[in-house]
């Protein structure tokens, strides 16, 4: 009888491109023998991807690095907070290795060094690899995945520390991507397909937008091109990360004709002029205002996500209500908001004239309040339509799907109130006659599928 197996517990903390990380782990340590377990009583020795961009999420990192240490004593640390490895130092001096993010071959040469793989005589002469068509393992439902399309960033935003911790852009190959995406979907099931990236719109300008074949077709390495080529698989495709740059107009037509989700995420941050520029942001207001106009013209269900950041340093109440008159006039579909928090690392930091907490707090709550009420109108407006939904979940009697304009974990969702009784599974599409609406989500029922006449 072969000795068991080395077992690895693992912990992934932080953002999608971080869980992409986590999930090519995995597959790896797979790949090589190792057993992946769910507790720390189980493990052999702990894994943990670690988010650093946020004070907030600092703090959660260092939590679970802890009470890894605590449960089973043997960790090794990757991911953005290993790039501040004296920082954890400081906290775990007991921590077995620390690494950056994406260095998948340092983890894995911490695993071997903690746990070794075990010798098998019969095996070991087979060389171990990730088949062609394998997935590899996914940390999401089976029938969405996160698809990652570069790494890093060329921007300097003042209150980011993402190129200090990913470095700048580096496209994957566009042919390599489309492979993986046609793999997920053929051969995994997934039935959408999430972009993500630091910055989606500048894909492939490090690499001068080369071709590769995929399909036996030329492909540039370009937003474009790549939306092309996943339009060809029968999944939906949902954008994330996009900066509002003059080319992403070239990709409005292929939602507007079914070929992409007609979804788009762009973080503008801000609505002043002086404050994007102290963010170091694209400050053109009103070609913003233009943009978002023509967009909607071209595909009038396009839905847009943004995120914000208010109380950044030097932000005047008048500078915030252009913020609230940017939101009342635009009426952006899906909005999230931030306090300002300092970010070990960022220039912001110097900025004067920093706002108080009472006041960041303050004008968070009136931001949400405009951007509720503007939601609550959007979503009451669907009522009455038909709405293409992928299922989640089926929770009792009800299913919970979203519709084209709900991103997993991040928008709302859609309550289908006979979920159960009509006979639906996760990852299922089926049309909703939408009955009621709130601030954040919709709720219906099934549309009958008709019968052939005769």
């Amino acid at each position: 009888m072969s000795a068991a197996s080395p077992k690895v517990g693992f912990v992934s903390l932080g953002c999608p491109k971080a869980l992409v990380d986590s999930e090519r782990i995995l597959t790896q340590l797979r790949v090589e023998g190792y057993d992946l377990v769910q507790s720390y009583d189980a493990a052999d020795v702990v894994v943990v991807n670690t988010c650093g961009f946020i004070d907030s999420a600092v703090a959660e990192s260092l939590d679970a690095i802890g009470e890894a240490i605590a449960e089973n004593g043997k960790v090794i640390v990757t991911g953005c907070l290993g790039k501040r490895a004296s920082l954890i130092r400081e906290t775990h001096p007991d921590v077995l290795s620390i690494s950056g993010p994406q260095d998948y071959a340092s983890v894995m040469s911490a695993v071997h060094a903690a746990l070794p793989p075990r010798h098998d005589p019969f095996v070991d002469l087979v060389p171990r690899r990730a088949r062609e068509d394998d997935v590899g393992i996914k940390l999401t439902p089976k029938h969405y995945a996160y698809l990652k399309i570069s790494e890093g960033c060329n921007h300097r935003c003042s209150f980011c520390i993402i190129p200090s911790m990913r470095g700048d852009l580096v496209s994957r190959p566009v042919d390599e991507v489309l492979r993986e995406a046609e793999r997920l979907v053929e051969r995994g099931g997934v039935r959408e397909l999430l972009v993500v990236s630091q910055d989606t719109s500048a894909y492939g300008v490090d690499v001068r937008y080369a071709e590769r074949e995929w399909r036996g077709r030329a492909h540039q390495t370009r937003m474009k091109a790549l939306c092309e080529g996943l339009s060809e698989l029968g999944a939906w495709t949902r954008l994330h990360y996009v900066y509002p740059y003059p080319h992403v107009d070239e990709i409005i037509p292929l939602m507007a004709d079914g070929k992409l989700l007609p979804y788009l995420d762009i973080p503008f941050q801000h609505a002043s002029p002086r404050i994007l520029r102290l963010m170091k942001r694209p400050g053109a207001v009103d070609r913003v205002r233009e943009r978002i106009a023509r967009w909607r013209g071209i595909c009038p269900e396009l839905t847009i996500r943004s995120t914000f950041i208010v109380g950044f340093p030097g932000e005047t109440e008048a500078e915030f209500e252009e913020l609230l008159d940017f939101l009342r006039e635009v009426r952006l579909d899906r909005v999230g908001a931030f306090a300002y928090s300092p970010v070990d690392g960022a220039t912001a930091n110097a900025l004067p004239d920093p706002v108080p907490e009472a006041a960041k707090q303050e004008r968070l709550a009136r931001f949400m309040e405009v951007q509720a009420e503007i939601s609550a109108q959007k979503l009451e407006a669907k009522v009455g339509s038909i709405q293409r939904c992928i299922v989640d979940l089926v929770d009792g009697e009800i299913a919970i799907a979203r519709s084209m304009a709900d991103a997993p974990e991040i928008d709302g969702v859609v309550q289908i109130q006979d979920g159960r009784d009509a006979g639906l599974q996760p990852g299922d599409f089926v049309d909703v006659a939408v009955m009621g609406s709130d601030e954040h989500d919709l709720y219906g029922e099934v549309v009958p599928a008709r019968r052939p006449a005769g």
